[in-house]
């Protein structure tokens, strides 16, 4: 039987409509901490076992910088909004900081794209393309619905992105026939929902179901890449929905397809958005432009791929040419 209090923290993300993802990985750490301190409800514990906590993760279990901060992130939500203490009294001074090199993305060639894509079929080459054509994150082209691709303007809609924000990135013609056809399959998928015995609809985030009743049912704002079968969503009730692509499949066939290349680099699914960012600033693209297609809060983020390009072989030429 769960815990009344973890299902309290789990209640609490819903009723603001934080993201599954994020309930996820915020429970994991909440729960993580509380085992850490031998079970101790964190309402009887300080900062002090904040602080042991986190550099326990920094110097004992060598997680990465991101890691832990994700991990105090969960702990403020957890002291700041569940619990109700004073934000005054979390402050945890200095402690120790995981630490690991910077590392620069890595970044696929045009020929090993070509040797990629040429590994991969049906709607895992369609989102790999969208991924590499509009610089969209994993997360971002699964979640995708029908709505969100225009056509005319050759645009794709990308709502609640990373840190729940909007943007209107490119679509590459490259993509259009692709998309056409998966329009068609989900159109298959769409006809036989409607048809089933029980369906419930898609799900919509942030209640948009009450705002808008007859939208689950609607084409348009079904999942562009869906998954094969309904299931049970436990987080609505039960509910009987379409769910989209799942995440980890396509991670796995995208690692096939490049250790089916011959590719002798560790590239992930967001490799595909390192090398979309790098090719356009290849191609002339200010930096401005890029980071607003990569939807990036700060320049300074988009300026990595900047170094990436001054890192190149072609960017100094070895004195060995003049021997």
């Amino acid at each position: 039987m769960p815990s009344p209090f973890i299902q309290l923290i789990r209640d609490h993300l819903r009723a603001r409509h934080y993201s599954k993802r994020t309930e996820q990985t915020y429970i994991y750490w909440i729960l993580n901490y509380i085992r850490f301190h031998d079970r101790e409800h964190p309402n009887n514990l300080t900062t002090v076992d904040i602080v042991k906590y986190l550099e326990h993760l920094a110097l004992k279990q060598k997680v990465s910088p991101s890691t832990q901060k994700t991990a105090l992130n969960a702990l403020m939500y957890l002291y700041k909004q569940v619990l109700g203490w004073d934000p005054a009294s979390l402050q945890l001074g200095d402690f120790h900081r995981a630490q690991t090199p910077k590392k620069l993305p890595i970044v696929l060639s045009k020929s090993e794209l070509r040797l990629i894509f040429s590994n991969l079929q049906g709607e895992y080459l369609a989102c790999t393309k969208m991924m590499y054509g509009s610089g969209l994150r994993l997360m971002e082209v699964c979640r995708l619905r029908i709505k969100d691709i225009d056509f005319h303007s050759l645009s794709v809609t990308v709502n609640d992105g990373k840190g729940r924000k909007n943007r209107i990135t490119t679509l590459s013609e490259a993509c259009v026939a692709d998309l056409q056809r998966q329009i068609e399959i989900c159109q298959a998928y769409y006809q036989e929902d409607r048809e089933a015995e029980h369906w419930d609809g898609v799900y919509l985030p942030y209640a948009l179901s009450k705002k808008y009743p007859n939208a689950p049912f609607e084409f348009a704002w079904q999942y562009l890449f869906p998954a094969k079968a309904r299931s049970v969503d436990k987080r609505e009730n039960n509910a009987i929905r379409r769910h989209h692509i799942y995440d980890r499949s396509l991670q796995r066939a995208f690692k096939k397809a490049v250790l089916a290349s011959g590719i002798n680099k560790p590239a992930t699914c967001h490799s595909l958005r390192h090398s979309f960012a790098t090719h356009l600033l290849e191609r002339g693209a200010d930096i401005r432009t890029v980071q607003e297609q990569l939807g990036h809060s700060d320049v300074r983020t988009t300026e990595i791929y900047t170094h990436v390009l001054n890192r190149g072989g072609r960017a100094v030429i070895s004195p060995l040419q003049d021997i």
